[in-house]
């Protein structure tokens, strides 16, 4: 627990500061970077299954290809919907008005989706399955396949993250008097 709690401490007094103010701005471009790079996976898949007519156990994305692991593993879905929860928490302070409103927005649906991939991993870890399926299943699953229904997760997961990143950059006047990094762009003259 003390080691828990210097981390936490040096988070808040070293990493926290300087990824929010001098760091912001890479750091959300790392995070788009992953962000899109996860949206091609499913757009890649998607197009597999609805343009080329692949069955949905072979529509396996770009990397699921030749890694069909990747595609099975409930640990790789559930480690990237846990980067992306810790992404929105510890790039939050960062976002100032009406951009924070959008990226608290994005935070509490991530939320949602992290404990839908936290279910689906304790399903296949226990081998016991929501309601008797024969695979691990989440809660919306139960009306959507989860094909259509992670791409529509991310989509209302992207959305409000996109408005947040364009008004961070973009801020009002007084909303870019509270910003402690460099992510807005200069107002023309």
């Amino acid at each position: 627990m003390a080691m828990v709690t210097a981390l936490a401490n040096r988070f808040r007094t070293d990493v926290g500061p300087a990824l929010n103010q001098r760091h912001h701005q890479g750091a959300l471009l790392l995070f788009m970077v992953i962000v899109l790079a996860h949206w091609a996976e499913h757009l890649a898949q998607a197009t597999q299954i609805y343009a080329l007519g692949w069955p949905v156990k072979e529509a396996r994305g770009v990397l699921g290809v030749p890694l069909p692991w990747l595609v099975t593993s409930e640990w790789m879905h559930y480690g990237y919907a846990l980067v992306m929860l810790a992404g929105f928490i510890l790039l939050r302070s960062g976002f100032t008005g009406r951009s924070r409103t959008w990226w608290n927005l994005a935070l509490g649906i991530q939320v949602w989706h992290h404990l839908e991939h936290l279910l689906l991993l304790l399903q296949a870890l226990s081998g016991a399955n929501l309601m008797g399926r024969p695979v691990p299943t989440s809660v919306i699953q139960l009306l959507v396949p989860r094909v259509e229904l992670h791409l529509f997760y991310n989509a209302i997961v992207f959305a409000p993250m996109v408005v947040a990143m364009l008004l961070h950059r973009r801020p009002g006047s007084s909303e870019r008097a509270r910003m402690k990094c460099n992510c807005a762009v200069q107002p023309a003259l």
